[in-house]
């Protein structure tokens, strides 16, 4: 089940709000169980600065390279250590110890933009019946 608190983008990462405009960042369930096995994490180096919905790093699996996108722009205040040492952490727990990024939003209404939960689950929904057919 996806988190109700966090936000979502079409393209599978999550944002969770925190105070003071700050937020962490990871990939959904549903993008980590398409990926399959994660091995490696590319991550933006912490003080760089990313940009809504641009590409901010590659994360690749057994199946596939794929780009990381930022569902808001900012600045990256720390990245998750742990990921890169153990990047199967984004498999085991994509909404907890798999976290990516943590960002310093320059642009918190961009966060209006992005899809709730329902929104989300209804868009993965969507995309499964496409798949299936």
């Amino acid at each position: 089940m996806n988190p109700k608190e966090y936000k979502y983008t079409q393209e599978h990462e999550w944002i969770c709000p925190e105070p003071e405009n700050k937020g962490k960042v990871g990939i959904t369930d549903y993008a980590q169980s398409q990926l399959g096995d994660v091995v490696f994490v590319d991550l933006p180096p912490p003080g760089s600065q990313v940009e809504h919905l641009k590409k901010m790093g590659e994360i690749e699996s057994v199946k596939a390279v794929s780009d990381l996108f930022a569902p808001v722009s900012g600045r990256v205040l720390e990245i998750n250590q742990a990921v890169i040492n153990e990047p199967a952490l984004v498999n085991q727990d994509p909404y907890g110890d798999g976290w990516l990024v943590r960002l310093e939003l320059s642009n918190p209404s961009e966060l209006d933009a992005l899809m709730d939960s329902d929104k989300y689950d209804e868009f993965v929904s969507r995309l499964n019946e496409e798949g299936s057919e």
